[in-house]
């Protein structure tokens, strides 16, 4: 984990993500706090990672969802680290289906 993110106002905004209660809150939290176009490069992002964990490649990723072969490669790197967090988020959307 990256020590330089563990700060009073992270904790703090990571608490009023956990405190949403249902879909229409978080639109109405992330349409407050990030441009549109913030919003969609997140679940782009989230996106290619789902993609990478089914075995898509980055040509199949990229005529998917239009992500950039820089941004495929780099959640890409970011599935090999240590923290596994959009694997752990990915499962837990499995387990709610």
């Amino acid at each position: 984990m990256n020590k330089k993110l563990r700060t009073r106002n992270v904790e703090q905004l990571f608490n009023a993500v956990l405190g949403l209660k249902d879909m229409q809150e978080c639109y109405a939290f992330f349409e407050d706090i990030c441009t549109p176009n913030e919003i969609l490069s997140f679940s782009q992002r989230f996106d290619v990672g789902v993609r990478l964990l089914k075995g898509q490649t980055y040509q199949e990723i990229c005529a998917g969802n239009g992500a950039s072969s820089a941004t495929i490669s780099r959640v890409s790197r970011l599935l090999s680290d240590d923290n596994d967090g959009i694997e752990m988020a990915v499962k837990r959307l499995k387990e709610t289906e």
